[in-house]
């Protein structure tokens, strides 16, 4: 692993950059999302359903390769059997439900349509409503928590910097029109995760350092704190994003999506870890200094 702790790196002096650089990076993303939105994928918009049977044993991933020849190589394919498969395609109009035919008849001869029926989104509007419920209440638990066991600052600023890594990174996919499914909320909650307990190991060694605070200063304790947990960021951030990012270059389409999320979260998560929450605490402090 890399060794990175001798270094003495003033992180603070570029603060103000720093946090300015990421309030442009916000208000990019939220503009992104009011006014391109998100390409929300079969789980959110609903789509059709066919289930087809083909004259002999077929894969999955063979299916998919058919599909991807028309732009659909995100739909669900489910095999029921050796023959059979059941497809969840994002389409709306009878002409592309045609299209999709035609090409999978072109690929596998005597393919036979079962069934086909139009299907409404598995995330509807209500369970949408409750799951915004509940990131709200998890995000009250976490200031409360954090409160207690360090202090309020240390709480707000780790929620701000959660909000930072998660806002800019849908604002990369609604720019790039990646698609949202079921697999990029479980990446957000993971990018959650982790840029929380990255944040955490930072603030708690500011609190360890806090004894110093009027020898070295409220920049002075956050550049040390910082420095004395860079090669742990570091280090867990390669462990994390090396696997990730083999897993966007050969996982397939399926992985792609999921894979890059992480990755977006992995570099955000870890630089808000440094700046964001270090940042906003340092300005909070010169504002108004407490103990």
């Amino acid at each position: 692993m890399f060794k990175v702790k001798s270094l003495n790196l003033d992180f603070m002096k570029y603060r103000r950059q720093a946090l300015l650089l990421s309030a442009l990076l916000i208000i990019l993303s939220l503009g992104l999302l009011m006014f391109k939105g998100l390409n929300l994928g079969i789980d959110f918009a609903g789509g059709n359903l066919m289930q087809v049977e083909f004259s002999s044993p077929v894969q999955v991933a063979q299916v998919r390769e058919s599909l991807s020849e028309i732009g659909q190589d995100q739909a669900v394919i489910q095999s029921y059997s050796e023959n059979g498969v059941i497809i969840r395609l994002k389409i709306d109009d009878e002409s592309a439900r045609k299209e999709a035919l035609d090409v999978l008849r072109s690929k596998f001869p005597g393919l036979e349509l079962m069934r086909f029926e139009k299907v409404g989104p598995i995330v509807g509007e209500q369970l949408r409503k409750e799951a915004f419920v509940a990131v709200g209440l998890a995000l009250l638990g976490i200031l409360l928590y954090i409160t207690i066991r360090f202090q309020f600052r240390f709480a707000v600023v780790s929620v701000l910097a959660l909000l930072h890594d998660s806002i800019i990174t849908l604002g990369i996919f609604s720019l790039t029109g990646r698609e949202i499914s079921l697999t990029f909320i479980a990446a957000i909650l993971t990018i959650v995760g982790y840029s929380l307990n990255d944040t955490i190991v930072v603030l708690d060694r500011v609190r360890e350092n806090s004894k110093h605070l009027k020898q070295w200063g409220i920049l002075g304790l956050m550049n040390n704190s910082l420095n004395q947990t860079l090669s742990r960021t570091v280090n867990t951030s390669l462990t994390t994003f090396l696997p990730v990012l083999v897993f966007f270059l050969l996982g397939g389409p399926v992985l792609a999506n999921f894979s890059l999320a992480l990755l977006v979260g992995i570099v955000v998560g870890t630089y808000s870890s440094i700046y964001i929450a270090a940042s906003l605490l340092s300005e909070w402090y010169l504002k108004s200094p407490v103990k």
